[in-house]
């Protein structure tokens, strides 16, 4: 028998826990069972582009030095959870909870979320990442890699607000203790 070592394999079986993920994601609960979630994953050259712009965001953005700190931070990562979702009203009346008296007001702002579109994407998120926990796969739920998803549009034009989760297997986890 021919060994197999770890670390031969940790690269496909990243992969093959990210799929998993995008499947316990995309059947996570949704309101009124409407689903706008865009997920995808990013191997290593796709990962470069997004530090990049990353970096490119902290140099703008005084008050955004933690890009800059992340962006290293995702080089790290053997691949990256990409989940977003789109803007759209469910139509759930009555409602109210976007501060707008019905969903016809709300469509007239085509920017403001309706609350039921980021309490899918955070159900979808908890669901993926127990996915990466359970199979002992170094993670971490980052905003700034979102904010760079949705300038770069890569999970289209009209996704709005996303997340970004590395995913790594190391002696010890990279997307923790950071400085």
């Amino acid at each position: 028998m021919t060994l197999i070592f770890e670390e031969n394999i940790r690269t496909e079986t990243i992969c093959t826990v990210a799929k998993q993920m995008a499947a316990a994601a995309r059947t996570a609960p949704k309101a009124r069972g409407i689903d706008n979630l865009v997920i995808a994953i990013a191997d290593k050259n796709e990962i470069e582009k997004i530090s990049k712009t990353m970096e490119e965001i902290a140099n703008r953005q005084e008050s955004s030095s933690f890009f800059k700190r992340d962006a290293n931070n995702i080089l790290n990562a053997q691949y990256l959870f990409l989940i977003g979702t789109r803007i759209k009203s469910i139509n759930v009346q009555p409602c109210n909870l976007c501060g707008f008296a019905n969903c016809e007001a709300k469509d007239k702002q085509p920017d403001v979320p309706c609350i039921f579109n980021t309490n899918d994407l955070g159900i979808a998120i908890g669901s993926a990442v127990s996915v990466a926990a359970n199979h002992r796969i170094d993670n971490r739920v980052m905003y700034s890699v979102g904010k760079a998803v949705v300038d770069m549009k890569l999970l289209g034009d009209d996704v709005k607000i996303a997340f970004g989760i590395p995913l790594s297997v190391s002696p010890k986890s990279p997307f923790f203790d950071r400085k």
